[in-house]
């Protein structure tokens, strides 16, 4: 098993009083003397490279604190991995803690791609793994004195198990801290003073290491659906390679602001806000995205508690939208869903442009609209395209607010839904009726299975399954309806909710659909 190990800098790989960072060469070389023989004992059969050559201008050292890392610097990431992909079976990466969780998601967006429906057109099927730590990994009593290996430190743990980890074969970017292991964008640091300095609040752990390292395979994305996606193919790393290196010619043009709500001063009379000057200053100074951390469950002050509209808040975010400016309503609190329109006070954040998120973190969404925004003039994407990928599950950084995927998120149960983006209508496993497809704020349903269902046969689960199936299980577990999509040999396949809801034509575009992404077909379209 051939591991690659990528310095980029951070606590791990300090040294001295006051600590600062050694090169990557002598980081590499130190490693090569004191952690490569205990690696070795540990596992036998490992063989680990220390790719020295990737390095950050910024720096003279051209390793970075990851304080002072930007978004080309990702890129610069993605890219060691990229170049080196063939010859190693798994990456570990190094990096300070302070903006891991930004590189983390930043990652999965840069070694994967998508199509402007968000299905994959270039899958990771390798684990890159990042860690750090809260102490360094060796000491040095003085620059004339040799280092030595600090025991029993999180650094010398986490190293470990992050190399325990790009050995598991899982295809996605994880963070590795204190014994677990989780994917990259869904993390969140959460404590600047222990060893469990990061956490995963609405996603589980995707391993735990005890005495040996125990996956948690039904949390793992599944990797590409077939070999043509795969990084390993030469097209389809050419390809990647490609969009990396547009990517990086222009990400720094798309800057993107986060801006938490607080107490501020504002009036209504006439309206001004504190915030809405903010917002302002921040549009002015080039802000190409907002990501908005709002209380609760996407609430913002709009600087005008009756009448949202007449607020200086709304209007400077109204005018930023219509300025290009992408708006996200993500949350402040560290576990839960966005629902903006649980509360009066929220429930304005559509009519100025807010997307909604889900349960994305703040750092994610903001790595991935930068992304998405960057790769848009390579891929042919508008502004309303580049939109919905943000609100679309593309690498497990939020629910699948829209699909049933047959390898992962497979099943509605009683009284789960999957809605339109737009919250428009909504497909709801009822306990009593079974799936019902409802615009919103209407009963009378739009589709409904084309069959008579028993008292018997409720509550019951809808399963779209990856022999291209979409199936409805009765509470004994019998197949009572399948909409004989199905393929000898398997078909990946989606059930997607898509389009906007309206009463009459042609605005009304929703759209309901079994889709076969192993063949890019649709297998059947529900509604209409």
């Amino acid at each position: 098993m051939r591991i690659a190990i990528i310095n980029t800098g951070g606590t791990i790989s300090c040294v001295g009083d006051p600590l600062a960072p050694m090169s990557a060469t002598a980081f590499a070389a130190a490693s090569e003397q004191l952690l490569n023989p205990i690696l070795q004992q540990q596992f036998p059969d490992l063989s680990v490279g220390y790719l020295t050559q990737i390095s950050f201008p910024e720096s003279a050292s051209k390793t970075l604190d990851s304080t002072n890392l930007q978004p080309t610097d990702w890129c610069i990431m993605a890219q060691g991995v990229l170049d080196n992909y063939a010859a190693y079976d798994g990456f570990v990466i190094l990096h300070g803690t302070d903006s891991m969780d930004f590189s983390g998601a930043a990652l999965a967006f840069l070694l994967n791609s998508f199509d402007a429906n968000g299905y994959a057109t270039a899958v990771l099927n390798k684990p890159v793994i990042i860690t750090g730590s809260q102490v360094p990994l060796y000491y040095q009593a003085s620059s004339d004195q040799a280092l030595s290996l600090n025991f029993n430190t999180d650094a010398y743990q986490n190293l470990c198990g992050a190399v325990a980890a790009a050995q598991s074969g899982i295809a996605e970017v994880g963070v590795y801290f204190h014994n677990h292991l989780y994917r990259g964008n869904r993390v969140v640091k959460t404590n600047a003073s222990q060893f469990d300095a990061f956490s995963s609040p609405n996603y589980p752990a995707l391993a735990e290491y005890g005495i040996s390292l125990t996956l948690n395979n039904a949390a793992c994305l599944p990797g590409p659906v077939h070999a043509s996606l795969s990084l390993e193919s030469p097209s389809v790393m050419a390809g990647q390679q490609n969009q990396l290196n547009q990517i990086t010619a222009c990400i720094n043009n798309f800057p993107i602001v986060q801006l938490n709500a607080f107490p501020a001063p504002y009036s209504i009379s006439p309206p001004s806000a504190f915030l809405a000057t903010l917002i302002n200053a921040v549009v002015t100074a080039g802000a190409r995205g907002i990501i908005l951390e709002s209380y609760g469950e996407g609430n913002f002050p709009s600087g005008n508690p009756d009448t949202p509209s007449a607020g200086a808040i709304y209007q400077a975010l109204s005018q930023a939208n219509q300025s290009s400016v992408n708006l996200v309503d993500c949350t402040q609190v560290l576990a839960g869903t966005v629902n903006n329109s649980a509360y009066a006070s929220g429930a304005w954040l559509p009519q100025v442009g807010a997307l909604a998120p889900a349960d994305m973190t703040p750092m994610a969404a903001l790595a991935k609209l930068m992304i998405l925004m960057a790769a848009a003039a390579a891929n042919g994407w508008t502004r309303q395209q580049v939109q919905t990928l943000l609100q679309t599950n593309l690498a497990g950084e939020m629910q699948s607010v829209n699909y049933l995927d047959s390898r992962i998120n497979a099943e509605l149960l009683p009284n789960q839904s999957i809605s339109a983006l737009d919250g428009s209508a909504s497909l709801t496993n009822t306990p009593d009726q079974g799936p019902l497809l409802r615009a919103s704020g209407q009963d009378t349903p739009l589709w409904r299975l084309p069959i008579t269902l028993q008292p018997s046969d409720l509550p019951g689960r809808l399963r779209m399954q990856d022999d291209g199936n979409l199936v409805f299980y009765n509470r004994n577990n019998q197949a009572i309806w399948a909409s004989d999509t199905g393929q000898f040999g398997g078909a990946s396949s989606r059930l997607v909710i898509s389009g906007h809801y309206a009463s009459s034509a042609p605005s009304n575009s929703l759209t309901m659909q079994v889709y076969n992404y192993s063949s890019m077909v649709s297998a059947s379209q529900l509604y209409p």
